[in-house]
């Protein structure tokens, strides 16, 4: 199973990457995690909002393959637990399909790409901050993974 954070925004700082890279080198090959980072729409006197949104729009629903099964992150999505998560990548996984979670910029998901999605999820009624996202994102695919092969670093 391949899983793709698909993330509006680059140049993070280094202990993003670090995060990232970390957890995702302790996956196996065959549950992979990549986080895949489109540009920030422009933004300026000489363009909309909106504008901006539909140009990240497009990067961002340009990398979603047609059998993946997407998954915007959004706070008003809802609230898993670590178990919950597990059981519903473990669902997923079955069905054969790979997973895109969609990260939006600083104005959020446009009408678009939440209805490219094929359910909501919120990491917590607070408003995170893109790069926490991406390391809390990569961590928790990893805890998940733990949880269901069985192996002791999800002790909860």
């Amino acid at each position: 199973m391949k899983i793709n954070l698909i993330s509006v925004g680059t140049k993070m700082p280094a202990w993003v990457e670090q995060g990232v890279q970390e957890y995702s080198k302790r996956l196996p090959a065959e549950f992979s995690f990549n986080c895949i980072e489109v540009p920030l729409g422009k933004r300026g006197k000489s363009s909309s909002i909106e504008q901006a949104m539909r140009q990240e729009e497009e990067a961002l629903l340009a990398r979603i393959s047609p059998r993946d099964h997407v998954v915007a992150l959004d706070v008003q999505g809802k609230v898993l637990s670590t178990e919950a998560m597990a059981a519903r990548i473990s669902q997923i996984r079955d069905d054969g399909r790979h997973l895109s979670l969609l990260v939006g910029g600083p104005d959020g998901l446009t009408p678009a790409c939440l209805q490219r999605a094929d359910e909501r999820w919120s990491l917590s009624a607070l408003t995170l901050p893109h790069p926490l996202v991406r390391t809390v994102m990569a961590e928790q695919i990893y805890r998940v993974w733990s949880l269901l092969s069985g192996h002791p670093y999800h002790r909860a």
